[in-house]
């Protein structure tokens, strides 16, 4: 189905920069004050700062909302789950170090997760989201699976463990190059669908819609 990408509202600085594989990569260097996205991550977290409060909530309860039929467009922010039936639009606002995970079921309908590098106080965490987007998937039947957003920015093993999981002196892993066939197979993984449903795409910073 077709899908448009709106101006982003407000600017900010870049978050990769083009690799040799065509993906854009995470920066290693930057002047702007999103410069190592995952990387200044890392470092905070070795020097012991943390990333989001320790009481945040991770989310369950209050992230996933099912569209009732009458609602042409769902909004999915950062941390959350949701879907919509036949013939509905998704909107993922501002796409910028997120990934996005759209379901196409067989029915028509579309369940979709925006998955944040960093946990949204009260949503789900990136080691949480895809659990609780195969719960809203259930049973039924998937036609395919659509990862989009900040490939380059992504390690797979932030579906499983997130950044601000790791204690004091773990080393938080983070992407030297863009890894699709990972996050494909991590996708798959946490879905629970066969790798051949699923493909990944990176796209530029900016509202994802998807029809």
């Amino acid at each position: 189905m077709p899908e448009q990408r709106a101006p982003r509202p407000c600017p900010s600085p870049p978050r990769s920069t083009a690799g040799t594989s065509g993906l854009r990569t995470a920066p290693l260097l930057a002047s702007g004050g999103r410069a190592l996205l995952v990387g200044s991550a890392v470092l905070a977290l070795q020097l012991g700062a943390a990333v989001l409060p320790a009481d945040a909530a991770t989310g369950p309860g209050g992230g996933t909302a099912v569209s009732d039929g009458r609602t042409a467009t769902v909004r999915i922010t950062e941390g959350q789950v949701k879907e919509i039936g036949r013939g509905g639009t998704i909107v993922y606002p501002s796409v910028t170090s997120c990934l996005t995970v759209t379901v196409r079921l067989r029915d028509g309908g579309k369940a979709g997760a925006h998955a944040s590098l960093f946990q949204v106080p009260g949503e789900y965490r990136s080691d949480e989201i895809l659990a609780a987007l195969r719960r809203q998937v259930g049973g039924r039947a998937v036609r395919a699976v659509e990862v989009k957003g900040a490939v380059g920015a992504w390690h797979p093993g932030y579906f499983t463990k997130a950044v601000e999981s790791y204690g004091e002196g773990e080393v938080v892993p983070y992407p030297t190059r863009p890894d699709p066939e990972g996050l494909a197979a991590a996708v798959a993984e946490g879905l629970g669908t066969p790798r051949s449903v699923v493909t990944v795409e990176d796209l530029p910073d900016g509202d994802l819609i998807v029809r």
